[in-house]
């Protein structure tokens, strides 16, 4: 099941997406979906990302080829930072560049959408409390993240994390799917979830046991090795298997 956030004219809502189609839903994308008779052309409406947390907490150095690259050392728990929801952008929406940054960096990474909510979690259960899964884009200003020690500044931007473009759930396998990132049609990251250090089910359950999760927020489970520069002009494709491609472009400011 793919769940779509949309807009046409001035309604916002939610949808379930089959084929080339959206079928608007009322209710909570939290609950029982019930279509309401209206349906839209994909192509016919504005896509919205597909949800709006109350944070984003993203998982750094999650992938053993990433530490490799990095030549750091496996950590042994996950190493966590925040982004807060105003990096968020959707499905075909810009990448701003700011002015005072020297490198912008692409990070394709696996998104998992919280269903509700979520306080010390054991793993075994970690799947009831996913939704389903996006494509994210941990951008980051690799040289203020170096300049400053720590990753808050780097990450949070506004429009620093692209997100969508839909929630996919159901019979997905999240630990074993491939994750790649284009630049201007070059493939720059390729890689497999298997390849995780920690597994979607500890990721929840370590996460849980440091704050509660709500509905509707996102993890951001970390980002394969090949990560680079961006440039404005640029276009940036996340794919990842079975979940969809996620496209955005780069931007000056205004």
């Amino acid at each position: 099941m793919k769940i779509a956030r949309f807009q046409s004219g001035n309604i916002i809502s939610y949808g379930l997406v089959e084929d080339n189609k959206i079928y608007q839903i009322t209710g909570s994308i939290f609950g029982d979906l019930k279509k309401t008779g209206e349906e839209f052309e994909v192509n016919s409406v504005k896509l919205l990302a597909p949800v709006m947390p109350s944070k984003i907490v993203a998982v750094g150095l999650n992938y053993k080829d990433h530490a490799k690259e990095m030549n750091l050392p496996i950590p042994q728990e996950p190493i966590l930072f925040l982004k807060p929801p105003t990096c968020i952008i959707a499905e075909g929406e810009s990448i701003i560049y700011p002015s005072i940054v020297g490198q912008l960096d692409y990070e394709a990474e696996l998104g998992i959408v919280i269903k509700k909510k979520a306080k010390d979690v054991p793993e075994k259960k970690a799947r009831d409390y996913i939704l389903g899964y996006t494509c994210t884009n941990d951008v980051t200003a690799r040289d203020l993240q170096v300049k400053d020690g720590q990753w808050c500044r780097s990450k949070s931007f506004d429009t620093f994390c692209p997100l969508g473009p839909f929630i996919v759930n159901g019979g997905i396998d999240a630990n074993n799917l491939d994750i790649k990132l284009y630049l201007n049609g070059t493939l720059k990251q390729s890689s497999n979830t298997n390849d995780f250090i920690f597994r979607i089910e500890q990721l929840v359950s370590f996460i849980s046991n440091v704050m509660t999760l709500l509905p509707g927020d996102v993890i951001s489970a970390g980002t394969p090795s090949g990560v680079g520069p961006m440039t404005i002009g640029d276009e940036v494709v996340v794919s990842i298997e079975k979940i969809g491609n996620l496209t955005n472009y780069v931007a000056g400011p205004e």
